[in-house]
């Protein structure tokens, strides 16, 4: 088992990006009804949704403004941004859409942009492929050599999609079409499946002599087979209503030109002669998108480069290091930081590496009052470790009263320029000044807990502080609360989706509320940092006048008390009881537990609820549990089997009693659901070392027909990845997208070789240093040395990556498989 791990590669791919606005969006059904419009953004991997914004009441041009990020579990074809209207009474109705095939996602990567909506037309709607095998032989008659069959085999497809939620049942016409001629066959229809096994033949005459008398549905004695194309339909059983198509693909006869078998996989493709629309009468949809996908190589193979990076925190000068060079090269790249301190975090050397890069940036600050107001190496890393190990963190101390702030949606404007109609801006005020005084003193009384690697980092940077300004008594307390205050909870409370504190993007009124809040906290922050009479500095007289409404010298104490305890050597207070913390909540379908039968009506929609400490569901959010696991008695987490209530994206929880089979929505729901609860349990004492993929039913096991209801699993279960437990994080992974981050900016890294090769040989001329100005080189030479030790393992790792690109994937492949062509009209 070992080395079949040591050989395995994995390719893991993940989206990140904005729903940004939509503009001009055109009528739907109603025209008369546009002013009225309510829409909402949904995202698609080919047919399946798997991410939805809230619906933007009543306007033409609306501001979703919603993040995403997920991984993303299964191959795909199509990523679609749909538009939809929200139907009061009725199903919704589609505005239009964005579709971006896989293999261009690349050319959108990382740039914000307008795309057309183009129309959602049925016949486009396509996911899913199909296994198809194709011969040519020659019919024998007593007459001698007649003509030639064409033997066409339907083995299976894959990934169909779901129809209004559950498997469809399919079927396939295959068809021989040709200037003159169209013949059509039909399997038989497949129940409940997205993954039909066909395994039916058909044959077609596709030639014949002049002396073959039997009589033909062609006209022409001889054909040119050339002009003969194989059409294969998939469609759904409608029974008494309407077939839906599923997708089609075409293969020429030609490709038997020189061997007269072929066997290949082939991506299913929408209807080639679909209704045409004129551009740009749908509207239009602003976005950012960002698609990952990386080849993930045996551990062994990054250990040269994760070596190299790890020894940074020792090199001299740290500008010098594989590390800093890699925040040097990819400045311009945001997300370059964060593998990197995923990294260091999991190996135990973010701290020293954070101290020396933060005692470089102190080195060129020259007053008290800029100190780690920039966006540097140092601070980027410092928002990334916050984001990462202070989540929960920011759960417990932020996210009860935003729910409140959400849920309430009390007016909190104060400004006299945008009161609405019939707004008290004394109310407004006292609204506002309740939920400034919940939080500030949600975080001032939340020091025990403040995780200990903030703590830690927190009190270098202290330390380096006073010591780089001895004269200054406050700047100590500024080192901490640009960083406490200022880039984590202010930042929370003004963008709490982005921080996973709630799912969807606040509406207007509510940012509005957020964005005072937040200035008031960054506000109070400081005061422990600064002299008093500060009121002054502001321009706004409304916020003038509302912070005199707070006793400053208790809010200085209060907050100077605070960044004591968070980032001093003193030991924390803690009440050694850890507060639960909601990992994951939301709706799945659940089967009911102790029932034979398998009917749709045992399953049963359920509020799936996973914290810390215990997994529940429940009838509806916000009521009793119905059933309640303790996280210590989850033995297994696994993926179900379609065929074991066919029904796709269902997982099993396996604990004391009998399984808990729950169905999510999509496939990245069901990979989240998995990794929150494993991320719990993978240490459990009595964790199962096999499970049963399937169900007990009849009397015995489907996967592997054992009578036991007792019997030992049949297949192994998944082995955890070498990951910090509490943070999981996958080293192997965060490597190979640094080594994909230093190969992505080659001509950066070149130009950083000849600016130390430049300052080295001519003592640093002026010229130069404005030419490399972008550049950190303290010490060329221990640079340059660093730079050709990276260079070595880059090009020794490309080779790992040519070495092992996976022979089995050649076009037609059920990995790669052939994109079929469409017939275009016009």
């Amino acid at each position: 088992m070992a080395e079949e791990d040591d050989v395995r590669i994995r390719v893991l791919q993940s989206l990140r990006g904005k729903i940004c606005e939509a503009k001009n969006l055109g009528p739907v059904s109603a025209p008369n009804r546009q002013r009225d419009l309510c829409t909402f953004c949904t995202i698609s991997l080919d047919q399946e949704e798997v991410f939805r914004t809230k619906v933007f009441d009543k306007s033409l041009s609306p501001f979703y403004g919603e993040d995403f990020f997920f991984e993303i579990p299964r191959p795909f074809q199509y990523l679609s941004f749909y538009i939809y209207a929200k139907g009061s009474f009725q199903r919704d109705l589609p505005v239009g859409k964005v579709s971006i095939r896989k293999k261009d996602l690349y050319q959108h990567s990382g740039k914000e942009q307008w795309f057309s909506l183009q129309p959602v037309d049925p016949n486009s709607e396509v996911q899913g492929k199909v296994h198809l095998e194709m011969r040519l032989s020659e019919l024998i008659t007593d007459n001698g050599p007649g003509c030639q069959q064409l033997l066409v085999r339907i083995i299976e497809c894959q990934g169909l999609p779901l129809i209004s939620g559950q498997n469809c049942d399919p079927y396939a016409t295959v068809s021989l079409v040709g200037p003159s001629r169209s013949d059509h066959k039909k399997t038989k229809v497949k129940k409940k499946t997205s993954d039909p096994h066909f395994e039916e033949t058909f044959s077609f005459e596709v030639t014949r002599s002049s002396s073959y008398s039997k009589k033909s549905n062609f006209q022409v004695e001889e054909e040119d087979i050339e002009k003969l194309e194989i059409k294969v339909d998939l469609w759904n059983n409608g029974n008494l209503a309407q077939d839906v198509f599923l997708g089609e693909t075409r293969v020429s006869i030609k490709i038997l030109r020189n061997e007269n078998f072929h066997k290949a996989w082939y991506l299913l493709q929408p209807k080639g002669n679909g209704n045409k629309h004129k551009p740009d009468d749908l509207g239009s949809l602003r976005l950012k998108v960002n698609y990952v996908e990386d080849t993930v190589l045996p551990s062994s193979c990054y250990k040269p480069l994760c070596n190299l990076l790890l020894k940074s925190p020792d090199v001299k000068p740290i500008s010098a290091s594989a590390a800093h060079i890699l925040g040097d090269i990819c400045r311009e790249r945001y997300e370059a930081v964060l593998p990197l301190v995923r990294l260091l975090l999991h190996h135990n050397r973010l701290v020293p590496f954070l101290t020396a890069v933060a005692a470089l940036e102190l080195e060129n600050t020259q007053e008290a009052n800029t100190i780690f107001r920039g966006n540097s190496l140092a601070t980027r890393c410092i928002d990334d470790m916050m984001k990462i190990v202070g989540k929960s963190y920011l759960m417990g101390t932020l996210k009860p009263v935003l729910d409140e702030i959400f849920d309430s949606n009390k007016s909190c404007e104060i400004d006299p320029i945008k009161l609405k109609e019939g707004d008290n801006v004394d109310v407004n005020k006292e609204n506002l000044q309740n939920y400034v005084q919940k939080i500030f003193s949600s975080i001032t009384q939340s020091s025990a807990s403040c995780p200990t690697l903030m703590c830690d980092v927190f009190r270098s940077l202290r330390h380096m502080a006073s010591k780089r300004f001895p004269a200054d008594p406050h700047v100590q307390y500024s080192a901490v609360s640009s960083f406490v205050f200022l880039r984590f909870f202010a930042v929370a409370v003004l963008s709490p989706h982005s921080f996973q504190l709630r799912p969807h993007h606040p509406d207007p009124e509510i940012s509005r509320t957020l964005t005072l809040i937040s200035k008031t906290i960054q506000t109070l922050g400081s005061w422990g940092s600064l002299s008093k009479n500060k009121l002054s500095s502001f321009k706004e007289t409304f916020m003038y006048d509302f912070f005199k409404s707070f006793q400053e010298d208790k809010c200085i104490e209060k907050v100077k008390k605070f960044l004591d305890e968070i980032s001093s050597n003193v030991n924390k207070e803690s009440s050694g009881m850890e507060d639960a913390l909601i990992l994951k909540e939301g709706e799945v379908q659940k089967r009911a537990q102790r029932r034979k039968r398998i009917g749709k009506r045992n399953f049963k929609k359920r509020w799936l609820r996973v914290t810390n400490r215990e997994l529940s569901y429940h009838k509806h959010r916000g009521k009793e549990a119905l059933c309640i696991i303790d996280v210590k008695n989850i033995r297994a987490v696994e993926k179900l089997d379609e065929s074991a209530f066919n029904r796709k994206n269902m997982f099993q929880v396996v604990h004391a009693e009998k399984p808990l089979y729950v169905q999510a929505g999509n496939c990245v729901e069901a990979c989240e659901w998995m990794e929150v609860l494993s991320q719990f349990s993978r240490c459990n004492e009595r964790r199962l070392a096999n499970f049963h993929p399937s169900t007990y039913t009849g009397g015995a096991w489907q996967c592997c027909k054992g009578l036991s209801d007792h019997a030992p699993g049949c297949k192994p279960c998944t082995t955890p990845m070498l990951a910090n437990l509490q943070l999981d994080i996958d080293c192997d992974r965060e490597t190979e997208r640094i080594f994909s981050l230093l190969t992505c900016n080659d001509g950066k890294f070149q130009k950083m070789e000849d600016a130390c090769a430049s300052i080295a040989v001519y003592q640093g001329p002026q010229r130069e240093q404005d030419e490399y100005s972008k550049f950190t080189i303290q010490d060329p030479k221990e640079t340059f040395q660093t730079l050709k030790q990276l260079r070595n393992v880059m090009e020794e790792l490309q080779t790992q990556h040519d070495r092992r690109n996976d022979p089995t994937a050649k076009y037609g492949s059920l990995g790669n498989p052939i994109v079929g062509k469409s017939i275009q009209t016009g």
